[in-house]
């Protein structure tokens, strides 16, 4: 159990995913993480940070354009493998009881963000946590058609990888500290991206326990 707990922590770890896994890994999780609904808990905004950051240090020995190219093809298929799943199994997930690999709530909120932001909801959640994970489902679960879905897909994933990407490039190029305070950047790009999914849950949670009328 222990080996298990371990795995998963090196799993959430955006320099440990590069170390032991290097490109490969790297990519598998981004693939994951925008497409499977286990994994939401993934790092992604702060793995394409720490990518282009350890890309300027030679680390990762890959031009940062390959770099960006091979990250957004493997965004937008793990969008297209969500979207594969959604319109196949994915109604029968909000009857599915949440569990260590599904949360039910997340779901839940990823199609209330859906009903808001309709198409553009593929591009704008690419820069939210857990929502980029259903984001996709949703869209095959309502049938979105899907060359829309395609071309919305690849623009959310070039502005996300690019935007993340170069910016930990040219901060670790000009600002070669940076590296060192990695981890505090890290935590401080997990609480940023998350704060509008736990606004939005708080709110949901609020609605819920508001009287109608009241």
């Amino acid at each position: 159990m222990d080996g298990i707990f371990h795995f998963l922590k090196q799993l959430v770890n955006p320099e440990s995913i590069i170390h032991y896994g290097g490109i490969y890994l790297l990519l598998f999780v981004v693939f994951a993480e925008t497409g499977l609904f286990v994994g939401f808990f993934l790092p992604g905004d702060s793995l394409l940070f720490t990518a282009g950051l350890l890309c300027s240090t030679h680390i990762i020995a890959l031009h940062p354009s390959v770099l960006v190219i091979l990250i957004i093809i493997a965004a937008v298929a793990g969008n297209m493998l969500g979207y594969a799943f959604g319109r196949k199994v994915g109604p029968l997930l909000f009857k599915r009881k949440s569990g260590f690999f599904f949360r039910q709530e997340h779901l839940v909120t990823a199609n209330e963000f859906y009903k808001k932001h309709g198409k553009k909801t593929i591009v704008l959640s690419r820069f939210l946590p857990i929502v980029r994970t259903f984001a996709p489902i949703i869209a095959g679960i309502v049938k979105l058609d899907y060359k829309k879905f395609i071309l919305y897909s690849f623009v959310g994933a070039f502005f996300w990888v690019n935007i993340l990407v170069l910016a930990g490039f040219f901060l670790g190029l000009y600002v070669p500290e940076t590296k060192d305070y990695l981890g505090y950047i890290v935590i401080f790009l997990i609480v940023i991206t998350s704060i509008p999914f736990l606004v939005n849950s708080f709110k949901n949670k609020l609605m819920k326990r508001t009287p109608k009328g009241g």
